[in-house]
């Protein structure tokens, strides 16, 4: 309050005690001036910050109280802030992350959503259960269980996905170290996928993987004890295999999602397994017939015998 009256009297021009009736404070208590000396309690304090230079106040209060000093943690804050003991905390560094909203996928492979859940085993120690879930699909990729995960541990899990469906448009995942690695973005770059890092502290943005991981904490963690890693991964692999083809999930018709892939799969035509069709629609599992079909461009793709120019007008081969 005398830092108030005083502020006061120096911008409105006010006397002493007209200050004083304004902000309700007693002339006397503005005009005390203690004759307590803490010059002795700074002298042990700065002795003290020395031996121990990131101790604080509360430490520092610790010692004086072995010491046999009895002194109030109130008064030894304050003489340690007046004689500038006050230790400087080294602000965490923040990457920056423009929020970006869930988009609305049309097909499979179009975004990938990334994330990590931590449970324990029996003997206490942690474990990481990462999750690769499609964004449109819902299926669940893989759920790779270890104690730790390196960058190129997870990169090395969706080499895995990759040689099995294909490259994915864009991986959504947070900031957490593996995915914000040079190792990590360079396999991105690499690979021409768009990576997508949410915003730190907002896990809605990643909403798809979020929403699995919780019906995974509730029907797989909560409810199983997992004596080991070895145990923990078998479990864990065991729920995925029912997520993916025995869970009915809501937000595609109460269809599995290996269901769903299915029948997306055979109404859009696409994915690895699909015949490559020509205009004439003659079809082969070995895909487009000039990179590998089993027959010579000359020959007419039903048989042995060789296309003449008049049969060969509407089909696809090139003469």
């Amino acid at each position: 309050m005398k830092a108030a009256v005083g502020q006061v009297r120096q911008e409105y021009a006010f006397s002493e005690r007209r200050a004083c009736r304004l902000l309700t404070v007693a002339v006397s208590s503005y005009r005390y001036q203690s004759r307590r000396s803490d010059e002795g309690l700074r002298l042990r304090l700065v002795e003290l910050a020395r031996e121990k230079p990131r101790f604080g106040y509360r430490r520092l209060h610790v010692l004086l109280r072995r010491s046999g000093e009895d002194v109030n943690h109130k008064r030894v804050h304050r003489v340690y802030r007046e004689a500038g003991l006050s230790i400087r905390r080294k602000k965490r560094k923040h990457c920056v992350r423009t929020g970006q909203p869930l988009r609305a996928c049309t097909a499979a492979n179009q975004e990938w959503a990334l994330d990590f859940v931590h449970d324990a085993v029996e003997s206490g120690r942690a474990i990481r259960v990462l999750s690769v879930v499609d964004a449109y699909t819902r299926e669940c990729l893989a759920l790779e269980v270890d104690t730790s995960f390196a960058s190129r541990r997870v990169t090395r899990v969706l080499e895995g996905i990759v040689a099995e469906r294909g490259t994915p448009q864009v991986i959504r995942c947070d900031n957490g170290p593996e995915l914000t690695s040079r190792h990590f973005l360079a396999w991105c770059i690499d690979r021409k996928i768009e990576l997508v890092h949410i915003q730190p502290g907002r896990p809605m943005q990643n909403g798809h993987v979020e929403s699995f991981n919780g019906r995974m904490r509730e029907e797989c963690l909560n409810v199983s004890w997992f004596g080991n890693l070895f145990e923990a991964r078998e479990k864990i692999a065991v729920w995925r295999k029912e997520y993916n083809e025995e869970r009915p999930h809501s937000s595609l018709g109460y269809r599995t999602p290996a269901e769903f892939a299915r029948e997306m799969c055979d109404e859009k035509g696409y994915g690895k397994g699909t015949a490559w069709k020509s205009k004439n629609n003659f079809s082969t599992p070995f895909g487009n017939p000039a990179k590998g079909a089993g027959f010579p461009l000359s020959h007419s793709p039903g048989g042995d015998v060789v296309c003449t120019a008049e049969q060969a007008k509407g089909s696809d081969v090139v003469l």
